[in-house]
């Protein structure tokens, strides 16, 4: 049995559409604009679909998702991509994962 997820927000290629979950649009708009340009650029250049979504524990966790016949999806540049959004977007992930947890979680606040 899987554990619950909670999705934040996603891109995909097929629909040309972004998601952001409604849970999440007390985020300030410089942080959705931000989701919304990092996974629409992600789902642009790797295709398929990109969904970040929280683990039971408030990781920030990145789910891929390819239609099985679509040949263009770049399995090797999709992990590549993630590693560097990871690297670039460090804070901002880090940040977010605090938002949840203290929000969503009722964890403390320990900077």
């Amino acid at each position: 049995m899987e554990a619950e997820k909670t999705v934040l927000c996603a891109a995909s290629a097929y629909e040309e559409k972004f998601y952001l979950n409604e849970k999440f649009s007390t985020l300030p708009e410089n942080i959705q604009d931000e989701l919304k340009i990092m996974t629409v650029l992600y789902t642009n250049d790797v295709g398929g679909i990109l969904v970040l979504e929280y683990d039971q524990d408030g990781t920030l966790c990145f789910r891929t998702e390819a239609a099985e016949n679509d040949f263009s999806y770049d399995e090797i540049g999709s992990v590549l991509k993630i590693r560097q959004i990871q690297r670039e977007k460090e804070e901002l992930l880090r940040a977010l994962e605090m938002y949840y947890k203290v929000l969503f979680m009722g964890e403390s606040y320990e900077p």
